[in-house]
């Protein structure tokens, strides 16, 4: 299978250690961040699947290349380390026989498969180059891609019975939405429980490469559920030790709660901010309604900043969590940072979804240090007020790249970050 042009190669580090690991805040100055250069698994759309995908269109794969390299290229002359999942994933499995058996496992469903072809595949997977495996591993493979394995049509009803286009292992188009699957919070990873089955396996092979690479050698884990979805771009790190949650589409009460507890056992965090999102399809994350573009401000999707509200979670000092009722945002955002008030720029003008449905993610804004984002470049009139609002943003071309409704925030896991 095709794997297209080689990506550029990494902008050489000054100095000789790489930043250590965790994050406290969304704006504290970024030292390392993990993104997906859009792969094979992206020309896996059409117009035919894309809803499934939860893609709003096929996207054109080499544009949107061009786009992401241009994204990770603003971020390296800013002095960001970037990593690429891609190329974690590769050397995590040519690091460790383990990685390479999770993957294969993960990847391959007896339930979809049966049990002499999946195990057949499993076998054959098993032998493949690093490479290749993760291309497969990411890109998914159809029936008519299979290799001559030992289970022929002829002794497996799901081999003849499937079209030759139909995907024996999916691909994962939204591994591009990189936040969505980890967060890390302090030193500490925490792996998301994805509410979707077309994500559900991002977070294994994240999980995979945290586990098995070299560079997370001695990482700890913050939280993982396999029960109560939690998805990264519901959570926001207002302030040190001070935790938002969206709970909606995909994230859970339940998973809130989970999270929290875990937190508070862990001693990560001391509040955890629980905040209501409308079951509308609109805001998927809470990361496409707000975002924080510096210590103290956030973009805020119009339709939200007047009645966005938040139920205060705390360690009941026994075990348990105690949630106190729900007021409005802003005013519990303030209290559990510490602060007279929190900043909400122009939220009339911070346009998310136009008439004509377009998809802008005018407030999905990812901060490289207090008061400075990337944000797309179509958004020019919120981008506008940030400018006037003393942030400085930098554009970036996205036609293809939200084509998946996600935007730069969406893009990219913070690994490390300097303290506020």
């Amino acid at each position: 299978m095709a794997t297209g042009p080689a990506h550029p190669a990494p902008a050489a580090r000054t100095g000789t250690e790489s930043p250590a690991l965790g994050c406290t805040t969304e704006v504290g100055r970024l030292r390392t961040v993990m993104l997906h250069r859009p792969g094979p698994e992206l020309a896996r759309l059409s117009a035919a699947n894309s809803a499934e995908y939860l893609f709003g269109r096929a996207p054109d794969l080499v544009r949107a290349r061009e786009q992401h390299d241009a994204f990770a290229g603003a971020l390296r002359e800013r002095g960001v380390e970037v990593l690429l999942l891609g190329d974690l994933l590769v050397e995590a499995i040519e690091h460790s026989g383990a990685a390479r058996i999770q993957g294969i496992t993960a990847a391959v469903s007896v339930r979809r498969l049966g049990p002499h072809l999946g195990a057949e595949l499993g076998k054959y997977l098993r032998t493949l180059p690093a490479a290749d495996l993760a291309c497969i591993l990411t890109a998914g493979i159809t029936f008519g891609e299979l290799p001559d394995i030992s289970v022929s049509t002829s002794s497996s009803l799901v081999r003849q019975m499937h079209h030759g286009d139909d995907f024996a292992i999916d691909p994962l188009p939204n591994l591009i939405y990189s936040r969505d699957s980890s967060f890390w919070i302090r030193s500490r990873f925490a792996i998301s429980s994805l509410a979707r089955r077309a994500r559900a396996r991002e977070a294994s092979l994240v999980d995979l490469i945290y586990a098995h690479h070299p560079r997370f050698l001695g990482a700890r884990r913050a939280y993982e559920s396999r029960v109560a979805p939690v998805e990264g771009g519901d959570v926001l790190l207002l302030a040190p030790g001070v935790v938002a949650v969206g709970v909606g589409e995909r994230t859970t009460p339940a998973g809130a709660e989970a999270l929290a507890h875990s937190l508070f056992a862990d001693d990560l965090a001391h509040t955890v901010l629980a905040i209501p999102m409308h079951r509308s399809g609109v805001f998927m994350h809470l990361g496409t309604m707000c975002t924080m573009v510096d210590t103290d401000a956030m973009v805020v999707h119009p339709a939200m900043a007047d009645d966005m509200s938040a139920f205060t979670v705390h360690d009941d000092g026994v075990g348990g969590v105690a949630v106190s009722p729900a007021r409005p945002f802003a005013e519990a955002a303030a209290a559990a940072m510490g602060r007279e008030r929190i900043r909400f720029l122009d939220p009339d003008i911070a346009v998310g979804v136009t008439d004509n449905g377009e998809w802008n993610d005018s407030s999905n804004t990812l901060a490289i240090a207090p008061g400075v984002v990337v944000s797309y470049r179509h958004n020019s009139d919120t981008n506008r007020r940030l400018g006037d609002s003393g942030i400085e943003v930098i554009e970036i071309d996205a036609s293809e790249l939200d084509a998946g409704r996600g935007g730069p925030r969406c893009m990219a896991c913070p690994l490390a970050r300097d303290e506020i």
